[in-house]
């Protein structure tokens, strides 16, 4: 049953070991105790996101200037704060907004001649925009709530892989990895949605986990005061659940792809649960499941994140400023049910809109790269680079590299082999999890660039690298052993995973230079150009 229950009790007790050990009880393997001391539980975990918060705080104004696709959201995020939704800007707008001014939007005869159009939904760029209005229109202000939940983020991944390997250790590993990740810091220190994306999405799914013990620790109770298991209980509102739904639609409500998220996530949930419920005794887990939770699941799961969506356009239907709004067609006809109706209206032909355009993005650019090379890092993305004077050297260069930690990188590939071997051999839901997870942020990109031929970058990347690093703590929770092992074994473990961590950070620092816009000589630059050429690293 140990492996059909998919027992967290991997870490702690090798198989060699059970059949002598004293039997495990029922609430033992489906809800196992979190062993060491709950305090450091949470300060780990905020230490770590502390020294991540400090790296992506420190220097974030530079550089002085518009990065990459922040000349898009940047200008969004503070017309969305200003207006409600999205303007249109006068061509010289970048040039003002470093220069620290504000008049960036184009004066029209007509509200609608000045709505602008855009195919990402707003709630990533009302985030930025709060940055904005705390802080002011400068590279700090619409920055600051990238590298805020950015750093959140790194406090989350060590919660949940705490939760999931029970060890506080493994957890703060999990939270140091992502730390030192080189595109996690640069999209944590860049005004663009996808940080945001990542966040929800890993909300998401810590919610999930935490609503899976929840769930497995009600059945436990139930089964020990049972007179029948004819039939199993229904296990109530589930809290965390809902709250997975209000993030993952917030992940929807910032970038359309966190729906291969909702689907994903939402069937293995209800697998969690049925396999729960046949860890309990019960002879129909499957039936039971869909009969007693798929209609609520269904509701936190799927109805909730697309009310979120909706909601989040609240300042496209309460202005007349919106792109494709006819405000005044529907206003005009005295008629509140019309009005309505034209609004929803207007709004669907806009999603429609929005939906052709993602699907016919084929521009050419000079850093597209392919879905298949992403984990191998072929292709970063120059967010940034500039030539300026004062490193001490004829040549200089300042840049910001949108690349991966190659260490992490190459090790988080090696782990998600390692997860599949794992999983097919016991069925272990945490590796069944991170493997669920990983290919539904990076398989459906396969589809457009075989069907649609659409560009894409490495960046794309961003939602599955927390799942990448969940596989590496994983990983390196086998390779320390379980706590009953011999000592050689675990000092053999700790010093293999000591010095991965050692040079992940080693790996990071090599690359800081170039992901954090230091003015340095254009040879150190091109040193740290892994693979040379245009279609590599330059």
């Amino acid at each position: 049953m140990a492996v059909t229950d998919f027992s967290h009790q991997a870490f702690e007790q090798p198989e060699s070991d059970r059949d002598a050990a004293a039997p495990v009880s029922l609430r033992e393997r489906l809800v196992p105790p979190m062993p060491g001391s709950p305090l450091w539980g949470w300060l780990g975990p905020l230490i770590v996101a502390a020294f991540g918060a400090f790296l992506r705080f420190y220097r974030l104004g530079t550089p002085n200037a518009v990065v990459f696709d922040e000349t898009y959201y940047a200008k969004d995020a503070f017309s969305t704060i200003k207006f409600g939704t999205e303007r249109s800007f006068v061509d010289n707008a970048n040039d003002l907004m470093v220069a620290g001014k504000t008049g960036i939007f184009k004066t029209c005869a007509q509200v609608s001649d000045c709505a602008a159009y855009v195919v990402h939904p707003p709630l990533g760029k009302w985030m930025i925009g709060a940055g904005e209005a705390i802080f002011g229109l400068n590279p700090f202000g619409w920055r600051f709530a990238a590298a805020l939940i950015g750093s959140l983020s790194i406090f989350i991944i060590a919660r949940v892989a705490r939760r999931m390997t029970r060890s506080t250790l493994l957890g703060c590993l999990a939270g140091l990895l992502l730390s030192l990740d080189a595109l996690h810091f640069v999209l944590s220190r860049s005004a663009l949605l996808d940080i945001f994306l990542m966040f929800w999405i890993l909300a998401g799914f810590a919610c999930l986990v935490v609503d899976r013990d929840r769930a497995r620790q009600a059945l436990v109770e139930w089964r020990e005061s049972a007179a029948s298991l004819d039939i199993g209980p229904r296990l109530g509102w589930r809290p965390w659940r809902l709250a997975a739904g209000l993030c993952l639609g917030a992940g929807l409500a910032t970038k359309w792809t966190t729906v291969f998220f909702i689907v994903a996530f939402a069937i293995m949930t209800l697998m969690w649960d049925a396999g729960a419920r046949r860890a309990i005794g019960l002879d129909r887990p499957y039936v039971e499941t869909l009969k007693r939770e798929l209609p609520l699941a269904a509701a936190w799961t799927a109805v909730v994140p697309g009310v979120v969506y909706i909601v989040s356009f609240a300042g496209w239907f309460f202005t007349d400023k919106g792109w494709n709004r006819h405000w005044d067609q529907a206003t005009s006809q005295g008629n509140p049910f019309f009005f309505a109706f034209d609004s929803l209206r207007s709004w669907i032909a806009y999603q429609v809109q929005t939906l052709s355009s993602h699907t016919s993005l084929d521009q050419t650019h000079n850093y597209k790269s392919e879905p298949w090379s992403w984990p191998l890092l072929l292709r970063p993305v120059a967010f940034f680079y500039e030539s300026p004077k004062g490193c001490g050297a004829d040549s200089c260069s300042q840049a910001i590299l949108g690349t991966g930690t190659p260490i992490i990188w190459y090790g988080g590939l090696a782990a998600l082999i390692g997860m599949i071997a794992w999983y097919v051999a016991t069925r272990d839901w945490r590796a069944g999890a991170v493997l669920l997870s990983y290919v539904a942020g990076w398989l459906p990109w396969f589809y457009y660039a075989i069907a649609d031929h659409r560009t894409m970058f490495l960046y794309y990347m961003i939602p599955v690298v927390p799942f990448m690093i969940l596989a590496i703590v994983l990983a390196c929770g086998l390779i320390l052993g379980p706590a009953a092992a011999p000592q050689w074994r675990r000092l053999a473990g700790s010093v293999g995973v000591g010095v991965f961590a050692l040079l992940a950070l080693a790996n990071f620092a090599w690359l800081y230079p170039v992901i954090a816009a230091e003015v340095i000589p254009y040879t150190d630059w091109l040193a740290r150009m892994l693979i040379r050429g245009s279609k590599g690293w330059i």
